[in-house]
């Protein structure tokens, strides 16, 4: 009788972590897909928990203090339509009183170049000038119908906005009254056995993502006041609108404020020229050192040890999945990610290291 045709063991074993791959890779791409396909509701969830993850202390203090949960829910929501709405306020009255100042610079910046671009080492004629200008007229004339799709586009994006604010908002305001009474219910999905590791690793989850989101306001916060404070002191103008844009945009690491400084730069070499902005430049490092090799180790510690290189990736997944919103949200992703996979290593080694309870002793010199 012949011998069955026996599969080399390697061949076995990378057979079965292939098709396990497979099946983990075909989950999170499924994943993936719902998150975008109902983008309009994921995302303003997502906002919701990292709101929520800011000021659910505020909530507990004054329920604490005596204030009804319910009404210290109502106080911390309201609080926070004003400071943001007085932020938009305030940024909208600067752009309007110097948007003119700034449009002015801008024109004279235009004249200049065209000007360097005759005496400079160009030597270009007027009549070249006047072909390249006339050129950038047609291309504009050209694309009227793309601009019409193109503000339709800005209208649909804006309906989407509306909406996602106002779930945003109501889920903020459920959270903090009554996270806890949800967070039972998420568990109570889980089959009974699993439910104490669910519950735990929720836990551990959100005390790294509250510890992400408070270092990273305060971190913010400091890129925020030390970039406008330089423009304002070097004269740059719509310092405010600045401060905000780079407050934002800090809570994308490493990349974020690099990026938002670089436009407090380009508005001080378009209003105040190429001094000015080379010292804006050197304001934005500087911040930026100080927010590297200080605040980030000091605040973040041991609290979110998430290596750099995974939030480099973090971040570029983000983007792709689902753009700057995307960007903002991966890196607290990764950091409760990060959380939980140690909580449940260690919960591991633990049960590891635990005798076995069947009612016999250990033999001696095993124990």
């Amino acid at each position: 009788m012949r011998e069955r045709y026996q599969v080399p063991i390697g061949v076995e074993i990378a057979t079965q972590w292939a098709w396990r791959m497979l099946v983990i890779a075909s989950a999170v791409l499924l994943g993936v897909f719902f998150l975008r396909y109902f983008s309009e509701i994921t995302v303003p969830l997502a906002v919701a928990v990292l709101v929520t993850a800011l000021t659910i202390n505020l909530v507990d203090w004054l329920e604490a203090h005596r204030i009804p949960r319910i009404a210290a829910t109502f106080i911390v929501v309201i609080t926070l339509l004003i400071a943001f709405f007085g932020m938009l306020a305030v940024v909208g009255q600067q752009l309007a009183t110097q948007a003119t100042d700034l449009r002015t610079s801008v024109v004279d910046g235009i004249s200049k170049i065209q000007d360097w671009a005759k005496t400079g080492p160009l030597k270009l004629s007027d009549d070249q000038i006047q072909t390249w200008i006339d050129n950038a007229k047609e291309s504009i004339q050209s694309s009227d119908t793309s601009l019409i799709t193109r503000v339709g586009e800005v209208g649909t994006t804006l309906t989407h906005l509306f909406a996602g604010f106002f779930i945003a908002l109501f889920s903020t305001f459920f959270f903090l009254y009554e996270g806890s009474r949800i967070w039972s219910w998420v568990v109570a999905l889980f089959p009974r056995g699993a439910r104490e590791r669910v519950n735990s690793s929720g836990h551990t989850a959100w005390a790294s993502l509250t510890a992400f989101v408070r270092a990273t306001v305060i971190v913010a916060l400091t890129d925020a006041m030390g970039i406008a404070f330089g423009a304002w002191a070097l004269g740059v103008p719509l310092t405010f609108a600045i401060g905000v844009l780079v407050f934002l945009g800090a809570f994308i690491p490493i990349i974020g404020a690099l990026l938002s400084g670089m436009v407090a730069v380009l508005v001080a070499l378009v209003a105040q020229g190429p001094w000015t902005a080379l010292f804006m430049l050197l304001v934005v490092i500087a911040i930026q050192q100080i927010e590297s090799h200080v605040l980030q180790p000091f605040l973040m510690g041991r609290l979110v040890a998430v290596h750099p290189l995974a939030i480099i990736f973090a971040i570029t997944a983000g983007v792709v999945v689902a753009g700057v919103v995307g960007a903002l949200i991966a890196v607290p992703l990764a950091a409760c990610l990060n959380g939980v996979v140690r909580h449940l290593a260690t919960v591991a080694e633990q049960f590891d290291d635990e005798p076995p309870d069947d009612g016999t002793e250990p033999l001696p010199g095993l124990a």
